[in-house]
Order: C-alpha cells, then structure tokens, then sequence
C-alpha cells in the first residue's frame, strides 16, 4: 500500500528537506572552490612573497594580461635570481627597456601546459618559447633544468597553467660564442688569443655548433704567463691554437648536464676532468697538475653553443 504524501510525519518531512538542502548546498560550495580559489599566474606571481621582481617586470613590460588567459607554463625566477642577473631592485627593473623585459619574459614562456611529470628524461630537449626561441630543458637525476636554471620548485597549479619556480634568469641568445665573449670586458685577453691563433679557430667559434667554451678570464690568462695583450700578440698562434681548442667541447653542454668525474673530450682531442661539488662546478686539464678551473659564471647561452666562464687557463 503507497504512503500518501500528507500521510508522513511534518517531523520526518522537514528532517528529509533539510538534510537534501545541505546536500546541495556542499556541492555548491564544493563547485565554487574548484573554479574560484586557483589563482591565474599574473595573481599566483602578484601574490607570491619570493615573486616581487618577477611582478615588477611582468607590470613594466605589460605583460600581466597575457599571463593570466590561455594555457601557459612559466618558468619564474626567484627574487634572488633576478638580483643575481644585474636586476638589484624594483627600480633597476622599471629602468629596463620595455622591450627587453619583454623578450626575456617571452622567454620564460610555454604556450601550452606542461607539468613536470610530463618531460621526458633526456639532455637540452629543445623546446620554443612564446618569443619563438628555443630553449633547451633537460630532466635527469638531479631533476628538471632550463638553459641550466634549476628547477626548485615543480607543478605550482594556476587557473591557467603551471608555474615552475627557477633559481636563474634565462637569457635569450643574440650572439655567437666570439660575439659573446667580444661584449664581456673580462674576455679580452681571451678574444686577443682567438684572434692571434688565426681563422681556423675563430671559425671553428663562429659556426653553427652546438659547442662549450670554457672561457678563460683576463686573470686567468695572467697568472698563466700572458702579462698583456701585447704579449698575447706575440705569442706562437699554433701553441695558441692547441690551447684553446682544449677549451672547447663539440656538443651543448650547461652546468645541469655535466656530472661528477665524468671526462670530456675536447676539440684539441684531449681530455679533461669535472669535480661537482653542490652547485659548483670545476674542470682540471691534464697539464694543471692538481690545481683545477672553477666555473665562476656558468649557462651563458650564444646562439651556437655554451659559455661558462673560468678562472685558471686549461693546459692540454
């Protein structure tokens, strides 16, 4: 026999309304916290308290729109690696051209989502940016890296993609390895010498690549045997040539790729030994007795290759 409605108790009733009333009301709410409490990446970076200059730049270049539609993975540097890029304040980004901040944003860009689980392991995965360049992403033991900028902090979810924190500003490139080494006032016995030992090296530093240069700083020259740039001129350019083709290694290789102890085979055809230790890197050549090369600026991206910057000359 079938209950007739007014046949239930008023007490029952009104126990079953509520207890659906509630019901709906969780998943609501529920709804409403999916959709409403994930940040876009513009408010994830305005938010973050280790973000100020990334923030900075992103408002300077006009760039806070773009980050927030779409679906974007953002490379985003730390305060402290922007500072340690030449960007010592707020006021040293908004003195930087427009243009610039925006090609090196552009630069931290993907145009799509990419959570971290979805790289696939493997050295320099070439990978275009917003700003239509590539850069090179690796994922190995020691996890996932851009242009050699380590990533610290992975999958940091936004409305509209994913951030991954880095610990480096990455540059796009716009000169070859001389070029490069041309612009830098620390360089200087350095590109003296690749001039002396005649157009087979420059050559060999100007062409496509990819290569790794370890680069010598005018101390480094120095304390080897070369006073002056005078006395760099007048050195023998085959004995120059022999030297710094030992400096460079015919594959792309950043700080991120290399391993401990591991021997790379350099253009010169000899070898030289890496000791990692933390975060820094040393190489000895063969003739350098015990007394190893320290990488003091490492991940300095040219067009055809790599630069890390060292402070004792390799002897073959």
């Amino acid at each position: 026999m079938k209950t007739k409605f007014f046949e239930i108790p008023l007490s029952r009733l009104m126990m079953t309304l509520l207890t659906v009333f509630a019901l709906a009301l969780t998943t609501a709410c529920d709804d409403d916290d999916d959709g409403d409490d994930v940040k876009t990446i513009t408010q994830t970076v305005i938010d973050g308290a280790d973000f100020t200059l990334l923030e900075a730049a992103v408002v300077r270049a006009g760039l806070a729109d773009a980050l927030s539609t779409g679906s974007l993975t953002v490379f985003a540097p730390t305060d402290a690696a922007f500072r340690a890029a030449g960007f010592a304040d707020v006021n040293a980004i908004n003195n930087t051209p427009v243009a610039t901040l925006q090609a090196v944003l552009q630069y931290h860009v993907i145009g799509s989502k990419v959570n971290a689980g979805a790289i696939q392991t493997g050295d320099n995965q070439a990978t275009k940016m917003l700003n239509n360049v590539d850069a090179y992403i690796t994922k190995n033991a020691g996890g996932v890296s851009i242009n050699g900028a380590v990533v610290t902090q992975a999958d940091v979810n936004a409305a509209n993609g994913v951030i991954h924190v880095i610990d480096a500003v990455i540059l796009p490139p716009s000169q070859n390895i001389v070029e490069l080494a041309s612009g830098n006032e620390n360089l200087t016995f350095l590109v003296a010498a690749v001039t002396r030992a005649g157009s087979g090296v420059v050559n060999a530093l100007t062409a496509a690549g990819p290569l790794t240069v370890f680069a010598p700083t005018n101390a480094a020259f120095q304390a080897a045997g070369f006073p002056t740039i005078a006395s760099i001129q007048a050195a023998d350019p085959t004995t120059l040539a022999n030297i710094l083709t030992y400096h460079v290694v015919a594959a792309r290789a950043f700080s991120t790729n290399l391993t401990n102890g591991a021997e790379l085979t350099t253009v010169q055809g000899g070898k030289a030994k890496v000791t990692i230790s933390g975060k820094a890197v040393s190489v000895l050549g063969n003739g350098n007795a015990a007394s190893a090369s320290n990488v003091s600026i490492a991940n300095l991206l040219a067009t055809n290759g790599v630069v890390h910057v060292i402070d004792r000359v390799l002897l073959p």
